[in-house]
């Protein structure tokens, strides 16, 4: 047998996911290229490793027993590379974090001068909305993650970053609503949500609720920037996370109109399996965003409190 350590990553990420496409998504290659190389590998085994119905991938028993001794072989050699690097007196290895889609606006500024200052380390961060996250988390496909609100489950350890506050915004000059307006009002306007899962859109869902409030037209867009441009295009009015609307709120685009019961503020929390045991480094993430979240608030989000 002659394969591959690219093929044995390829044959685990295709087993895991039971997809060719998905597992081409997230090693950022080709579909052909999964394809040629999940043939080569099966090729050198006389006992089938899958089967294929129609467009879906069914790992045989033994292609499961191959996939584990896969995971392995694939642990050893990041092992070997971790241990080179050690010896270098480098932090190495990989860390994956899953964030909800507003914390990209976040996020970076708590990994730069970490990253900055172990050039070893690999990065991988996956923006998704709250639903995934926690999905990830119950899978424990992740090391860490990042929310506004805490899950009920899996149990989780947190750190607390900073506040994350919602307003509802439109168009700057969309005058459909005063400066100031009674909660009754959003019932003659166009609301605009987040898809189901986000957790922006269960905060603006329970505000409506708590108040009673009966839209009468109601539009859902799957991101936070769909969303975002929406309502500066005037198509209607929405409860947003102010860290996503600094630039547009400062060029004029969009106005923060006050009702009472707003801002919703939540917090932002890094967060991990209570029972996950960390790898060298993510536990080096967590301390050293523990030991240095002020600085980050105080220097990157000075504007934020000014709101």
């Amino acid at each position: 047998m002659n394969y591959t350590l690219h093929q044995l990553q390829i044959f685990t990420k295709v087993s895991e996911l039971q997809s060719v496409t998905k597992a081409s998504e997230e090693l950022h290659l080709t579909q052909p290229a999964v394809s040629i190389q999940l043939k080569n590998f099966q090729d050198q085994f006389d006992v089938p490793l899958f089967e294929a119905v129609g467009r879906r991938i069914f790992i045989t028993e033994f292609g499961r027993e191959i996939a584990e001794y896969a995971k392995s072989i694939l642990l050893q050699t990041e092992k070997i590379k971790q241990s080179t690097q050690a010896h270098k007196g480098l932090l190495t290895g990989s860390v994956k974090i899953s964030v909800a889609s507003t914390a990209k606006y976040v996020i970076p500024y708590f990994l730069t001068n970490f990253l900055k200052d172990h050039p070893a380390v690999d990065l991988k961060l996956d923006v998704t909305n709250k639903s995934q996250v926690v999905q990830s988390l119950e899978q424990n496909s992740v090391d860490l993650s990042m929310v506004s609100v805490i899950p009920d489950a899996p149990a989780v350890l947190n750190e607390e970053l900073m506040e994350n506050k919602l307003y509802l915004v439109g168009a700057a000059e969309d005058d459909r609503l005063g400066s100031q307006v009674n909660l009754k009002s959003l019932e003659k306007v166009p609301l605009i949500f987040r898809e189901k899962g986000s957790a922006t859109r269960l905060a603006m869902e329970q505000f409506i609720k708590d108040n009673q409030i009966n839209a009468s037209k109601t539009l859902q867009l799957t991101s936070n920037e769909a969303v975002k441009q929406a309502v500066i295009a005037g198509i209607g009015f929405s409860i947003m996370p102010l860290i996503g609307l600094r630039n547009e709120i400062q060029n004029g685009e969009i106005r923060i109109i006050k009702v009472k019961g707003l801002p919703i503020t939540t917090n932002w929390n890094l967060i991990w399996r209570k029972e996950k045991q960390l790898s060298p480094v993510a536990s080096e993430l967590v301390k050293y965003v523990r030991e240095h979240k002020k600085e980050v608030i105080d220097t990157k989000f000075d504007w934020y409190n000014t709101y």
